[in-house]
């Protein structure tokens, strides 16, 4: 952010709503706003009891995971008795202001995870040898999570006054050689997590967008079964996962967003070379609707603005 600031000439501190109505971006991303990390010693814990570093680099500090609170738990007893947090710990009060300044927007609520933020509480490695040998652990950890934030995001559906449009359901399901889980461990100890949380959200009267990097190809039968409304990011990791596959498969049942490639296109291409990539993508995904423009990933501090200027159609 600081480098299109830097590039538009906006102040360090900049004008943000400026810049995404400058690049044409009609969507906006509100939150509640959440409990401070606290300093524990040499890391980082988040209300959660994700711990993590921060990690200098050139373009500034980057979050480095670290194993969570409850990596050394070995009961189911230990993990009920963990100091969990509740949406009382949020502040919505904010909220129906801010959506009635972005009325001509459509709005994007939350950041539900219901088993990689978990996992990260966990620990890796631990909630993988748990979801093989003590599923009932793993189990705990996501219903505690998909509880917590089905209150969340029915207490901003009614600050908002049911304005919400998309609301968030993230939990990463592959890495870019292939899936981090089979299919049957999926479906016993993601996807039901994952249906009460779709349920959730049409009943208040939002879409669900749903996160995952990664080569995914094998669960997005899954998650259109599942209810999913949009599938992001769309990580272009492999053929399976390009769009012309994507639309040829899964084209009209279920709307995608992302696509664009962060690791060598945006960092690396000539301005006119994402400026063709973009069309593609609008063009190959979008020929009949179903497609939202957007990186695959977060833009990260190496994109060049002009990069993101003409990803965007802008005028860098």
């Amino acid at each position: 952010m600081k480098r299109l600031f830097a590039h538009t000439a906006s102040p360090a501190g900049g004008d943000e709503e400026g810049l995404l109505r400058q690049l044409g971006i009609d969507v906006r991303h509100v939150n509640a706003v959440e409990p401070p990390e606290r300093r524990l010693g040499d890391f980082y814990q988040n209300y959660w009891g994700e711990r993590y570093v921060y990690q200098e680099t050139g373009w500034g500090p980057m979050r480095q995971d670290l194993p969570g609170a409850l990596a050394t738990a070995e009961s189911l007893d230990e993990i009920l008795a963990f100091n969990w947090p509740t949406p009382d710990a949020f502040d919505y009060s904010h909220l129906s202001e801010t959506v009635r300044a972005h009325d001509e927007y459509a709005i994007m609520y939350g950041f539900a995870d219901i088993w990689q933020r978990p996992a990260l509480v966990r620990g890796w490695e631990r909630m993988f040898v748990d979801m093989a040998a003590q599923p009932e652990l793993a189990h705990a950890l996501c219903r505690v999570f998909t509880d917590f934030y089905k209150a969340d995001y029915t207490r901003a559906a009614e600050a908002t006054g049911g304005r919400i449009d998309l609301y968030v359901l993230l939990s990463d399901l592959g890495t870019q050689a292939g899936p981090l889980m089979s299919l049957p461990m999926f479906r016993e100890l993601v996807a039901p997590y994952i249906a009460e949380m779709v349920a959730c959200i049409h009943s208040l009267g939002g879409k669900v967008m749903y996160h995952s990097c990664g080569a995914i190809r094998a669960f997005i039968p899954d998650l259109i079964a599942l209810g999913v409304d949009v599938l992001d990011p769309i990580q272009p990791v492999n053929p399976e996962m390009s769009p012309e596959s994507l639309v040829a498969a899964f084209g009209g049942q279920v709307c995608f967003h992302g696509g664009m490639d962060m690791q060598r296109l945006l960092p690396f291409g000539t301005p006119e070379e994402v400026r063709r990539e973009a069309q593609r993508y609008c063009e190959v995904l979008g020929a009949e609707g179903g497609y939202i423009l957007g990186p695959a990933h977060l833009f990260q501090p190496d994109v060049p603005p002009e990069n993101v200027f003409a990803m965007y159609g802008g005028d860098a």
